[in-house]
């Protein structure tokens, strides 16, 4: 970095304390604002399992089955964290009582395996 990159001034450790601090949409943002930054948290493996681990607990299959794959904790918590987010809602409950699709925000559609649907439905069925 340059002379305003203040990161690269800074302990290995404080470093990763500071990006630790982000959440997962602000880390990936910091990730391209220099190589500097870059460097500091792509590497930091324990940075990204930490935001992947806290994704588990709504896709657990999804994760396990990636990193079953050789998928590193940044490329499985990027193929599963807006995934995670719809699926949340939806196993809430927050469409239980939608009139028609039309009602349905944009956002809150994605790609959903056969399995991740069953997991819905299951759910809807319980309520």
């Amino acid at each position: 970095g340059g002379p305003a990159d203040f990161v690269a001034l800074l302990p290995p450790e404080v470093r990763s304390r500071i990006f630790s601090g982000l959440d997962v949409e602000s880390l990936c943002p910091a990730a391209v604002t220099c190589k500097g930054w870059h460097r500091v948290i792509e590497s930091n493996d324990r940075l990204w399992r930490h935001h992947c681990l806290s994704v588990r607990a709504v896709c657990q299959r999804e994760i396990d089955c990636d990193r079953g794959n050789g998928y590193s904790w940044k490329i499985t918590l990027l193929r599963n964290y807006w995934k995670s987010k719809v699926k949340q809602e939806w196993l809430s409950g927050k469409y239980s009582n939608i009139p028609s699709q039309n009602s349905l925000p944009e956002k809150s559609m994605y790609p959903m395996d056969v399995d991740t649907w069953g997991e819905i439905l299951e759910a809807e069925l319980e309520r």
